[in-house]
């Protein structure tokens, strides 16, 4: 006698809606702390001139620390209005020191200059995302980190560009904390998603609300 066939059990998993979560960032951090939470991402970068919109907001009197959620907002709503019947989340992360903001380094040496003027003082870093569906934001919030480098000698840094190669100049500050950043600093105060530039203990509870994770 041939055995009864079985369709294959769908993997467990907190996540209720339909399709999975849409992320507009092309962040494999963000993206990889997501999954890594159980939740089920697809990726559709915004394509957005984030420095001429920064820029925009500070004109208009914004402080630094609060661009990263306007960001966030413009990323979430620009992609939500290519699909409409997405749940879209948009990411962003500023670094700020003084009510100075800082931008991802475009060379080496723009990145020599920022871990210079970063040595041996505390700067913040503001994590910040948006929810949005059918071009209109749903929510939004942010975090704040503060990041307390330690005073770094010159050989230290030429050390550290040998080591870190393309990894300094890919994100705002020229360092990953999770890689050969963590030599950097001597304290953090702020959770660990924060710093990897994702909310993540923000967000999860606005997906609970939206009914889009068990709660």
């Amino acid at each position: 006698m041939r055995a009864l066939s079985h369709p294959p059990e769908k993997p467990a998993s907190l996540w209720r809606l339909d399709q999975p979560l849409l992320l507009a960032s092309a962040s494999v951090t963000r993206c990889g702390i997501l999954r890594a939470a159980g939740l089920p991402v697809d990726v559709e970068p915004a394509h957005l001139d984030e420095r001429a919109t920064e820029q925009a907001h500070l004109d208009t009197g914004a402080r630094p620390e609060t661009v990263a959620e306007k960001l966030a907002r413009a990323k979430a709503l620009q992609v939500s209005t290519l699909h409409h019947d997405r749940l879209v989340l948009g990411a962003d992360q500023t670094l700020t020191m003084d009510g100075h903001a800082f931008h991802k380094p475009a060379d080496r040496a723009e990145a020599t200059r920022q871990l210079k003027a970063l040595s041996g003082r505390t700067h913040q870093l503001t994590s910040a995302f948006a929810l949005a569906r059918g071009g209109l934001i749903l929510g939004s919030g942010s975090a704040t980190a503060q990041m307390t480098m330690r005073a770094l000698s010159d050989e230290f840094l030429e050390r550290y560009f040998a080591a870190a190669a393309t990894e300094t100049t890919a994100t705002v500050g020229g360092y990953h904390l999770e890689r050969l950043g963590s030599h950097l600093f001597s304290a953090v105060v702020g959770d660990h998603f924060t710093v990897l530039g994702l909310p993540l203990l923000a967000v999860l509870p606005m997906l609970r609300d939206l009914g889009a994770v068990a709660e």
